[in-house]
């Protein structure tokens, strides 16, 4: 199972599992599709969004160990 880290690039965790995708745009991250978030880390978009990096990082292992691809 991967897990990621605030330094983990957007664009590489959607790469890792797409079905992340849902999580991040429910807490109101609606630009995965843009060319910039691809290259924006986790800690970057996080802070873009008001939301506290480590909380999300732990969420999306959590979500990552969980699901089942």
């Amino acid at each position: 199972m991967a897990k990621v880290t605030k330094e983990t690039m957007i664009g590489e965790l959607l790469q890792i599992n797409e079905n992340v995708a849902p999580l991040l745009l429910n807490i109101g991250m609606h630009c995965l599709g843009c060319p910039s978030s691809q290259m924006e880390t986790i800690a970057e978009a996080a802070m873009v969004h008001g939301i506290d990096p480590d909380e999300l990082v732990n969420d999306i292992n959590d979500f990552l160990e969980h699901d089942q691809v």
